[in-house]
């Protein structure tokens, strides 16, 4: 392991995969993304098709010498219920938000087992555990995201590597605007829903930066005895009910 810690962060190029990175850059690790858009310090790779992730992951093991930390906060929506939607819908949204993040361990972990250091956070959701109406594949996605961040927590236990998920509630970033560009948790609908009936607790979205500090502990050093864990970041949406 060197002094400097080497982190990957996916979903880099903006919202709280940027905040992540820019806040491990403060930290003082070497930092370089992966995302379908450019941004400074990012490998652009389709992350839905396996072959563009193994070359990203060499492109930057082979820029940063090796991966101490991975972030997979890369991610989608699509709209769907059970009774209007099907696989053809479902798998594009399963490629990003868990066949990525899964691949992209399995792709650090030999790395990070041999040099007897890693930390892996996955940034999963509160759909996790909770469900909105129209959003059956987002919901298994994140789901099974959780369920792989504790198996693969235990099958990493000995080898000095740590493997955690941060669960944000409402955050502002372009996933949450609406068709007309409106953010959703700025509509009388999700005031009347979340905030005037005190069922958000802090009263308002998160911004991403605010989902970033649980991030860095978790990829930090400081962090020696906590695996395979779910940290979530909500405003309190999960403690009401």
């Amino acid at each position: 392991m060197t002094d400097v810690i080497r982190t990957v962060v996916t979903g880099a190029a903006n919202g709280i995969g940027r905040a992540i990175a820019d806040r491990l850059r403060a930290r003082g690790d070497r930092v370089v993304g992966i995302d379908q858009e450019q941004a400074d310090d990012v490998v652009l790779a389709d992350l839905a098709n396996p072959p563009e992730r193994e070359r990203a992951m060499a492109l930057v093991i082979e820029e940063l010498g090796g991966i101490d930390v991975l972030v997979n906060v890369a991610g989608i929506f699509r709209q769907g219920s059970i009774h209007d939607s099907g696989f053809d819908e479902w798998r594009p949204v399963w490629s990003v938000n868990l066949d990525s993040p899964l691949d992209l361990m399995r792709l650090a972990a030999p790395g990070m087992a041999a040099r007897g250091f890693g930390r892996i956070v996955n940034i999963t959701s509160v759909h996790a555990r909770q469900a909105q109406p129209g959003s059956l594949a987002y919901d298994v996605a994140k789901a099974g995201l959780e369920a792989a961040t504790r198996s693969a927590a235990l099958d990493l236990a000995g080898s000095g590597v740590l493997v955690n998920a941060v669960a944000p509630g409402f955050v502002r970033t372009r996933m949450s605007l609406l068709a007309d560009g409106i953010d959703e948790t700025d509509t009388a609908e999700f005031q009347a829903r979340y905030v005037a009936t005190g069922k958000l607790p802090l009263g308002r979205a998160a911004f991403p930066g605010e989902i970033a500090p649980a991030v860095e502990f978790l990829s930090g050093r400081d962090n020696t005895y906590i695996t395979g864990q779910v940290l979530t970041v909500d405003g309190g949406l999960t403690m009401t009910f």
